[in-house]
């Protein structure tokens, strides 16, 4: 009889034990093994890198790595397309060891996530502009038209990979589920690919209104957009485009923009921006994709709210957009993100991001992080620091360093690009980049899973029962406050507390209290009207509270 009661025993302890570190796909890495398949052709576009050899545009391939979970025998996986950053501008020529498909951050991120069982690819795309131009509009147009061109590719991959579905499908992606991931720049990408469905939307902007407009006239009334389809091709780049002349620096019958897959649908499904911003907080409408955004609130280069983007080696203004704070601030506006607020994310990053929210002087947004780190011994927010790279190590042999090692490298303002790379990622290494890695993709992968409707949403979709006052006995007082609530469940252990805005908005949360007493504070809220939501094993009760 003992040795079957230890039997049964073991067995629970057994089961339990799987239950508690059982591995979800999309959610979990299940795959050990990534293959990948290189420089990918996905799409041939003009490039104006050239113009100053060939006195015109020339035709490039435009290249991917795919990575696919190595084994996998389901038919159609959610797609990531992970674009660098760089500043739209070569690897050397825009001042940093990173900015190509090959950074250690893009190789990272997109093995993660095959190993999750997405199929991921780090997608290139076209650069080029002059942060050097003598003025502000100047700068402002050629950053505009950088961006556009690698809006044209960003969803030009979209299509390919949709192409590739409807025909060889040599990929196995399901063409209903693409998240759009960008880093830094790419950042950038992907909250244009997610909200600018017009073009008429890049001349009629919201903050400042015609930013993207030039005053050629002189009659200080701008009025030529900096961006024209008949010259620069459409938003998705499904049409080729020819110069009717020579404006905007280019030949008259030169062309700049080659289609590929027309027909095919560009829209995504999830952005993820990385320290990114977007061109222009008027882009965003209710038809706009969900976005989830993580960055730091003292970023020194992309703004976090509303600012403008300076070129980083001179100081001078480039043009004004808004950051990860005023697109979580619209976009949950406009309720895009409606779906975060109807999930329960208890994670670490999450916890972290409510602190961070309150520490930035903002309310917590669920598809927002600010990402917040101490600064370094120079006394510099390093921001998201995500690269790793080996000193010693060629930089492109192909591009301006011509091979010279990342070490022996002079860097236009001074010493090594090695040497300038630590001033913002100071004790640089793999485990440094890969813990902020960590961080982050514990953030995401959540959401992903509930924006994209995956299996492994269900973790994250309430389904608790509202309990009765008669089942448990709960005292909040004081109520009303304009400080601490406490609460108190009498003979209940409670698991967690949830604040909810009188327009269904998370605002604060407390998890893992496991005691019956419980205190909250809602000293920083604005007065009104607020849903006090605690949960026990059981079910949840409800409490509406008012704040002073």
């Amino acid at each position: 009889m003992k040795s079957l009661y230890t039997l049964i025993v073991l067995f629970s302890l057994t089961v339990m034990s799987s239950s508690s570190f059982a591995q979800e796909r999309y959610l979990d890495e299940v795959f050990t093994d990534v293959t990948v398949t290189e420089n990918v052709i996905y799409s041939a576009n003009a490039t104006v890198l050239l113009v100053p050899v060939f006195g015109q545009a020339i035709q490039i391939p435009i290249l991917m790595d795919v990575y696919e979970p190595t084994g996998d025998t389901e038919a159609e996986r959610p797609l990531v397309l992970v674009f660098h950053t760089g500043n739209f501008l070569p690897n050397v020529t825009n001042g940093q060891i990173s900015g190509t498909k090959q950074d250690s951050s893009v190789v990272e991120f997109c093995t993660r996530f095959a190993k999750m069982g997405y199929v991921a690819a780090a997608v290139d795309y076209r650069t080029g502009w002059n942060p050097l131009a003598a003025t502000q509009p100047e700068r402002a147009l050629g950053l505009i038209q950088a961006a556009y061109r690698g809006m044209q590719d960003a969803r030009t991959a979209v299509r390919f990979f949709r192409n590739d579905a409807q025909t060889t499908n040599a990929f196995g992606i399901d063409p209903n589920s693409v998240t759009a991931f960008g880093l830094g720049t790419g950042g950038y990408l992907t909250l244009v690919m997610g909200c600018l469905d017009d073009y008429f939307k890049i001349v009629q902007t919201e903050s400042p209104a015609g930013k993207f407009l030039l005053d050629l006239d002189g009659d200080m009334v701008p009025e030529t957009p900096m961006v024209v389809p008949v010259y620069h091709g459409d938003i998705n780049g499904e049409t080729t485009s020819v110069t009717p002349d020579g404006a905007f620096g280019l030949p008259a019958g030169d062309t700049t923009t080659y289609a590929h897959y027309p027909g095919i649908s560009s829209d995504i499904n999830l952005v993820v921006n990385v320290g990114g911003a977007l061109g222009d907080i008027g882009w965003l409408d209710a038809m706009s994709t969900p976005v989830v955004s993580v960055q730091s609130p003292f970023d020194i280069f992309a703004p976090y709210d509303d600012a403008t983007v300076i070129v980083p080696t001179t100081g001078d203004p480039v043009v004004r957009a808004q950051g990860s704070l005023a697109v979580a601030r619209r976009i949950d506006s406009l309720g895009n993100n409606s779906a975060l607020y109807n999930a329960t994310f208890s994670d670490s990053s999450t916890d972290l991001a409510i602190a961070n929210s309150a520490t930035a002087g903002h309310e917590y947004y669920p598809g927002l992080f600010p990402f917040i780190k101490p600064s370094n011994s120079l006394g510099i927010d390093e921001g998201v620091v995500l690269n790793w790279w080996d000193p010693d190590s060629p930089s492109p042999a192909d591009g301006q360093g011509m091979g010279v090692p990342w070490n022996q490298l002079p860097h236009p303002s001074g010493g090594t690009f090695h040497e300038q790379g630590l001033v913002l990622n100071e004790g640089m290494s793999a485990e440094k980049s890969r813990a902020n890695i960590d961080d982050i993709m514990t953030f995401v992968a959540p959401r992903a899973c509930v924006v994209l409707e995956l299996p492994c949403a269900a973790n994250f979709i309430s389904s608790t029962e509202e309990l009765l006052t008669e089942q448990v006995e709960v005292k909040v007082s004081p109520n009303p406050t304009s400080s601490l609530i406490q609460v108190d469940a009498i003979d209940e252990t409670i698991e967690r507390i949830e604040i909810v805005s009188i327009d269904g908005r998370l605002v604060q949360v407390r998890n893992n209290i496991n005691d019956r007493f419980a205190s909250m504070n809602i000293s920083s809220f604005e007065s009104g009207n607020y849903v006090l939501k605690i949960y026990f094993e059981d079910g949840l009760v409800t409490k509406q509270i008012i704040k002073e």
